[in-house]
C-alpha cells in the first residue's frame, strides 16, 4: 500500500464532497418532483378563515397572525365554514374528487367541552342536510360550536389527510360563551 500525498488526500476529499453534494441535490429534486406527482391530495395551507352562515369572517389565522374570535351565548349553536388559505392569503379551492376512500377532514382538539363543544361537520353532498333549513351551496368543510356554559376556552384545528395533519393551526382559536 502506498502513502498518499497531501495532494491526493485533497483530491479524494473533494471527490467525496462533490459526490455527496450531487446525492443531496438529486434527493431534494426528487422530493420536490414527488410533491407534484402523487401528493396532489395534500393541502399546502398557510392559514384559514372561519365564516358564519352569512359569509362574514369571524376568525382568521394567516402565517401565525390572528384576527377575531368566536363569541356565542349559552345554548346557541354556530355553524362556521372553514376555508384554508394559500401562501398569498387566498382561499384554496377545494376539489371534489369521486374518491371518498381517503382519510381526511377536520380534527378538533384541546377545547374544554364543559364550556363549548366544537365539532367538525361531515361533508354533505347534494344539500341533503337534515339539520339545517337553508340551502348548502358549499362543498367545503364546517364546524359547529355549541355554547354549554359561561366562560372561555379555545381549540386547535387540524386538516387531516391519510392519517396525518396537512395543516395545524399555529394558535388555538378563542371561544367565549356568555
Amino acid at each position: 500500500m502506498r502513502n498518499l500525498s497531501a495532494h491526493d488526500l485533497v483530491r479524494y476529499g473533494m471527490h467525496a464532497v462533490f459526490s455527496l453534494l450531487l446525492v443531496f441535490n438529486f434527493a431534494c429534486e426528487d422530493d420536490d418532483h414527488d410533491d407534484h406527482d402523487h401528493d396532489e391530495g395534500h393541502t399546502d395551507a398557510d392559514g384559514f378563515v372561519l365564516e358564519d352562515e352569512s359569509g362574514t369572517e369571524v376568525y382568521r389565522e394567516f402565517e401565525g397572525a390572528v384576527d377575531g374570535s368566536i363569541s356565542l351565548n349559552v345554548g346557541d349553536t354556530l355553524e362556521l365554514s372553514v376555508h384554508f388559505l394559500d401562501h398569498d392569503g387566498e382561499e384554496i379551492e377545494h376539489e371534489e374528487e369521486g374518491d371518498e376512500d381517503h382519510e381526511g377532514g377536520l380534527s378538533i382538539s384541546e377545547n374544554n367541552e364543559s364550556i363549548a363543544k366544537v365539532e367538525a361537520e361531515d361533508h354533505e353532498e347534494d344539500g341533503d342536510d337534515h339539520d339545517h333549513d337553508h340551502d348548502h351551496e358549499e362543498h367545503g368543510m364546517a364546524i359547529h360550536v355549541i355554547g354549554v356554559s359561561s366562560g372561555s376556552t379555545s381549540f386547535k384545528l387540524q386538516l387531516m389527510h391519510e392519517g396525518h395533519a396537512d395543516y395545524t393551526s399555529t394558535n388555538n382559536v378563542p371561544v367565549v360563551v356568555n
